[in-house]
């Protein structure tokens, strides 16, 4: 049994209850919630909150017309201390799989409206290839990065300035962009994290190298999703 795990909690500082604070007509969890229900390869989705709030939301997500869509949905509770300012998104994974039976689980980010079920689906066909214990999103940076010695001279880390490339020409390199995290129970209870073992990675839209954290971040993701709306109806 496969299952989407999506912890959201009512305590953001930088945006208070930014995950149902509207961002492209809908609550932000509502698209990470969408894609999960929408990924054929996921049997459960679970959003675990502290927040009253939030749970009644995204309870409404499957009433009127979408309905049949958010079926797979269920809001648990997650505790105080999980919930933290300071809390570790493992612990509350580990808290989940204390209480839940599955097999596999996606750790789903609400902070990453981005996220289409088809990359859920393309995360699930690797995990589940021969020697994969764990999956994780990535962005692919064509970016050049400088590092400084210790007398302060900077050298290029991941090029040559004598042969420079060109864009088209480098591979770049990869990044987490924080979407998803795919690992089976056991793996998870035994490492205690949300990736271990043999890891594979599934390459998403560069644009989804943003999170929301800031201010900031809500403006480029929305402009980012309105143009993904705009360019999917011409």
């Amino acid at each position: 049994m496969n299952v989407a795990f999506i912890p959201v909690r009512g305590g953001s500082k930088s945006i208070p209850l930014k995950n149902i604070k509207p961002i492209c007509g809908k609550p932000l969890v509502y698209w990470t919630v969408k894609a999960g229900c929408a990924c054929k390869y996921i049997d459960r989705v679970y959003v675990a909150t502290d927040s009253k709030e939030i749970r009644e939301t995204v309870e409404a997500f499957r009433e009127g017309e979408e309905a049949e869509l958010f079926a797979k949905c269920e809001v648990i509770g997650r505790s105080e201390e999980s919930a933290s300012d300071t809390a570790s998104t493992e612990s509350a994974m580990l808290e989940f799989a204390q209480s839940y039976d599955f097999d596999n689980c996606v750790l789903i980010q609400a902070t990453s409206p981005l996220l289409q079920a088809e990359d859920l689906n393309r995360g699930f066909q690797i995990f589940e290839e021969p020697d994969t214990d764990s999956v994780l999103s990535v962005v692919r940076q064509k970016r050049f990065h400088w590092g400084t010695d210790a007398n302060g001279y900077a050298h290029p880390t991941n090029y040559d300035v004598f042969h420079r490339p060109r864009r088209q020409e480098f591979d770049g390199y990869l990044v987490e962009n924080g979407a998803f995290y795919i690992t089976s129970k056991a793996a998870l209870s035994e490492t205690k994290n949300r990736v271990s073992g043999r890891i594979r990675v599934v390459e998403m839209n560069e644009d989804s190298f943003f999170e929301i954290d800031e201010p900031s971040d809500w403006i480029i993701i929305e402009a980012l999703m309105k143009k993904g709306r705009e360019l999917s109806r011409a």
